[in-house]
Parts: C-alpha cells; sequence; structure tokens
C-alpha cells in the first residue's frame, strides 16, 4: 500500500498509509480464492464475512462490501488501520501457506473509507423498540460495540464517558499518523444516528454510582479499559521528565500537544527514551521523533523476535530512525541537580528459558552495566484497569490483577444485569479483541433483557468459560 516516505513522515502527524487505490482494491481482492469453508472468519473476533465483501470489492461495489463488513463490525474504518491482522485472519489465509497472504485489513480499510468518502452511508432499518434501556460504560471499542449493536436490535443505549471525548484508547491513546481522529469521529457519528446517546465527563464511581445506573437502566455494560500505567519500580521513577506513555500519549493525541495552536504542555526532548517492545512503545516512540527528538530509543529486555509490537509498526519506526536497544533492562533512572532526567543506567541481559508467555525469561549478564544519556524517559510496559468502578461496587468480583471477572462466553459479571467486557476484563489487549468481547456481550444481554434469566446461558458455540484474571 502506498505510503509517505519516510523522511518526510517523521516531521509530521499525517497518516502514514495513503491506501489502496480503487484499482490497488480491486487487483488485491481478486486474489481471494473464496474457499469454500475460509480459515480468515474463524480467525476474526467478530466475525465478519470475508470473502463476501471482498468479492463484492472486485464487482466494484465497494459501499455494498462497506455494509457487509458492518453486519458484524460497527467500527471498520478504524479496524482496517489498528488491528493484528497477520496474527487474526490474514494469519489462516491459505495464500499466507506459500507467499502473501490476502490483504484483509487494507481492503476493509478501503471499502470503509470509500463509503464515508462517497457519502454512501446508509442507516440501516433498526428493529421496533423494546423499551429497555441499557447503560454503556465507556466510549472506547468494546463499549462502542455493544452500543452498536444493542441500538439495532430496538433497546435504548446511552454511554457514559470520563474524557471530554469518544474513543477511549482509540482517541487517547492511537497517534494521528496511525490513526486520524477524524475517523473515529466518523465512526461515532454513525452509531449517533442509529440513535446512540453520549454523556461525557462522567465518572462512574464519582458522578454517578453503580447504584445509580442500575436503578435507571435495565442492563450495564462495563468497558472501562486498562487505564492505570505500570512502572519499572526502579530508582528515578519519579524525576521530572519521566512519563508513563499514556500520559504522554493522552497530552499528544487527546489533548493536541502536538498542534501549535494548542498549549498543552510536553516535554520536547532531544535523547528520548522508551521502555517496551510493544505497539505502545512504538506508538511513543515515533511520537517523540515528530515532536522534534534528535535521537529516540527503545529499551528493551529481550530481542527482536520476541517483541509484541506488530511487524508494520516495528519496521516503520526503524524506517523512521528509532533506535532499538535490544535485550537491555533499566535498572535506574539517572538525574541532575535540577531534579531531571540526564540518562538511564541499564543492564545487558540474554534470554533462558521460556516463561508463562511463551518467550525466553531475560536474564541480566554480570557486570555489563552501562548508562545511556537521556533527557526524556517513556515508560510502555502495560496497564491496569483502573481500580474506580470494581471498588464502587460492592458484590463486583474482580481478579488478582484489579479487572473485573466475567463469563468470557456471555460477559456476564458478579452483579445481576451488569456485564464487562475488553480491557477491563482481560487487560490491555488489542482493539479488536475488546470489540469481540463486546458482540458477545451485547447477544447476552439482547437474551437477558428478553427473558430475565441470570445469569444468562451461553450459546453451544461460545468461547470456553474464563474468569479473565490472565491478563494481556
Amino acid at each position: 500500500m502506498p505510503e509517505q516516505p519516510a523522511e518526510e513522515r517523521r516531521h509530521n502527524f499525517d497518516e502514514v498509509p495513503y491506501g489502496y487505490t480503487e484499482e490497488l482494491a480491486r487487483a488485491e481482492a481478486s486474489r481471494c480464492l473464496k474457499c469454500k469453508k475460509p480459515q480468515c472468519v474463524q480467525g476474526c473476533p467478530v466475525a465478519v464475512d470475508i470473502p463476501g465483501f471482498i468479492e463484492l470489492i472486485v464487482e466494484g461495489k465497494h459501499a455494498d462490501a462497506a455494509r457487509a463488513i458492518k453486519r458484524t463490525n460497527s467500527l471498520p474504518a478504524i479496524c482496517g488501520r489498528v488491528c493484528p491482522q497477520e496474527e487474526q485472519c490474514e494469519a489462516l489465509c491459505v495464500l499466507g501457506k506459500k507467499g502473501e497472504p490476502v490483504a484483509v485489513g487494507r481492503l476493509e480499510r478501503f471499502a470503509a473509507d470509500w463509503e464515508r468518502e462517497h457519502d454512501a452511508v446508509e442507516i440501516p432499518e433498526l428493529a421496533p423498540s423494546t423499551g429497555k434501556k441499557v447503560a454503556v460504560v465507556g466510549a472506547g471499542p468494546a463499549g462502542l460495540t455493544v452500543a452498536g449493536d444493542l441500538i439495532k436490535l430496538g433497546h435504548a443505549v446511552t454511554i457514559f464517558e470520563a474524557l471530554h471525548k469518544p474513543g477511549g484508547v482509540l482517541a487517547y491513546g492511537i497517534p494521528e499518523f496511525r490513526l486520524p481522529k477524524a475517523i473515529v469521529g466518523a465512526e461515532v457519528d454513525y452509531l449517533k444516528s442509529l440513535g446512540v446517546e453520549l454523556e461525557f465527563d462522567t465518572v462512574i464511581g464519582k458522578t454517578i454510582s453503580m447504584d445509580e445506573l442500575l436503578e435507571e437502566h435495565d442492563s450495564v455494560f462495563i468497558g472501562s479499559g486498562a487505564g492505570l500505567p505500570w512502572f519499572l519500580g526502579i530508582p528515578g521513577e519519579n524525576l521530572s521528565g519521566v512519563y508513563s506513555a499514556n500520559e504522554y500519549l493522552t497530552r499528544s493525541n487527546l489533548m493536541k500537544a502536538y498542534r501549535d495552536d494548542y498549549d498543552t504542555p510536553i516535554h520536547r526532548g532531544k535523547r528520548v527514551g522508551v521502555v517496551g517492545g510493544g505497539n505502545v512503545a512504538m506508538d511513543s516512540a515515533r511520537t517523540a521523533l515528530r515532536l522534534g527528538a534528535d535521537e529516540v530509543m527503545i529499551v528493551y529486555r529481550r530481542g527482536r523476535v520476541e517483541m509484541p509490537a506488530r511487524n508494520e509498526e516495528i519496521h516503520h519506526a526503524e524506517e523512521e530512525g528509532v533506535q532499538f536497544n535490544l535485550l537491555t533492562n533499566p535498572v535506574e533512572v539517572l538525574g541532575d541537580e535540577d531534579g531531571w532526567v540526564r540518562g538511564m543506567k541499564c543492564i545487558r541481559m540474554e534470554l533462558g528459558e521460556p516463561d508463562d508467555s511463551g518467550r525466553r525469561r531475560p536474564v541480566p549478564i554480570e557486570g555489563s552495566e552501562f548508562e545511556l544519556p537521556l533527557d526524556t524517559a517513556i515508560i510502555a510496559i502495560g496497564n491496569s484497569p483502573n481500580p474506580l468502578i470494581p471498588s464502587s461496587a460492592p458484590g463486583l468480583a474482580t481478579g488478582r490483577r484489579g479487572n473485573i471477572v466475567a463469563e468470557e462466553a456471555t460477559g456476564a459479571t458478579s452483579l445481576k444485569g451488569v456485564f464487562a467486557g475488553g480491557d477491563i476484563v482481560t487487560g490491555a489487549a488489542t482493539v479488536i479483541a475488546a470489540m469481540g468481547a463486546g458482540r458477545v456481550a451485547a447477544k447476552h444481554m439482547d437474551r437477558y433483557l428478553a427473558d430475565g434469566v441470570w445469569p444468562p446461558e451461553p450459546d453451544p458455540a461460545a468461547p470456553a468459560e474464563g474468569d479473565g484474571t490472565d491478563g494481556a
């Protein structure tokens, strides 16, 4: 897919890939073999009819292709940009066994963009009103999915969002160059056109209690995400110039620190170290470059193969000039006399036996300590669910990491009428995984709203039950 040259894009926040032209999209779609038993669909957490929408692109019916996707995916323009298709639908494509799989994600993006850019968005027919009211906590991927599914089934849906903008991690976490916020806004506008209502600046557990939500609604879905950042627990993390990736990206993305017409403060360091090897670390590093850093370094305790970030994100970071200090672990953040970061003390690592994640465990090499000169450090090693909602809802069971315990097969929690899904249950994971959990919960919420049976019975084809305590 055509994209901005690396030397140009490292200085701007414009989207990196340009997207397919109609000619390129039809050529790529024509590669699909139309398998009788398409494995790609099984790899999709929201069960998009992948061969079906791809065939519509081949036929030039691009708006119809977008509508086919929207039958099970309310956010196709977003998923086409940020979902790890290489580990899901594309990983199961037959063509991928001997060559390149069909570029499902890029085709999904093309169809959704074509529909929007040609003013071809249609409002589907909604079921008659059921008279039931649903509260959705959090306007992130899981909450938006639940809202889209339930509004089509005739239920009144209100989303309660703690921030002043919808999107959750789509708005505050993923940079503009990877996911333009206009795209997020357009997807949310589509849900609003279906009748979904949104209330912003509403913190459940503070502004409104869970008891009040349950008094005013027939069912509640909690999709408040995992916004509590982890730190390393090493000396010096309280120095000025040390950020969690959450704060750094929120200041840049949601609060527009990257734009000259906003005065949101952010430290524009010249030598920036980012600790971590996931997509959030790549987003932080690439953002730092665009904010004017001369050097940006990833500091990761394992090797390149073990990095959890998408290959595309690592590749883009490398092209843009991000340096990779692999098999390197920080042991102390160093400060100057004024309390600002001046460097990071690190130790070299080697890989031992695999740990519980299946990746080889990093082991320190004695006597290999060294210093990296830095003026900014960004910690991007993961997040946990914020404990506010669980702590303010007596009877709501939580796991060992503070996540809400919910049945994987239904989304039901320990509180009658309350469902949960996404990162608040699993810990930080992917956008599409949260959407998949949202679809499961919406189906069983609809069933509960119809018959009042608690807990709802799972579908025979649903995944096995789990409490979600293992995290991401």
